[in-house]
This record gives structure tokens, C-alpha cells and sequence, in this order.
């Protein structure tokens, strides 16, 4: 029995782990920091085709209104 119950553990524990996000809101505002060289005015959870990202409004130098999406899973932008 204690078998059976590690591999039901094992298997919710495999179906919850992509959800959670291996970048964290705050890694998302510096990584768009850094491409943008600008301020970050806001960072919200979206979806770009069909994965998590972090949608990040940034000002740049130029006073110019950009928006960066980050991927969760790997921090690369999309």
C-alpha cells in the first residue's frame, strides 16, 4: 500500500508541476529592465500562445510606452 500511494503522489505531484512558474515576477521585471533599459511601471500574468507569461510595461529613456512578454517557464522573451 505505501507504494500505491507514493506513485498517486508522485503522479499529482507531476500534473501540478508545469503550472507553477520557474520565473518569478520580479526575475520578469528585471529581465524587460535590462532589454529596455527603462523603468517597469507593471507586471501581470498573461497567456501568449498558449503559455504562461509575464506581460511587463516598461517607459523607456525615450518616454515611449513598451510592453515585454516573458515567458514563465524559461525567462526568454516571446
Amino acid at each position: 500500500m505505501p507504494y500505491f500511494r507514493k506513485l498517486i503522489l508522485a503522479a499529482a505531484l507531476a500534473a501540478v508541476l508545469p503550472a507553477w512558474a520557474d520565473v518569478s515576477r520580479d526575475d520578469a521585471a528585471a529581465i524587460a529592465q535590462r532589454l529596455s533599459q527603462g523603468r517597469v511601471l507593471a507586471v501581470e500574468r498573461a497567456e501568449a500562445g498558449n503559455r504562461p507569461v509575464w506581460r511587463v510595461k516598461v517607459v523607456t529613456p525615450a518616454g515611449d510606452v513598451r510592453v515585454v512578454l516573458i515567458d514563465m517557464a524559461t525567462g526568454r522573451p516571446v
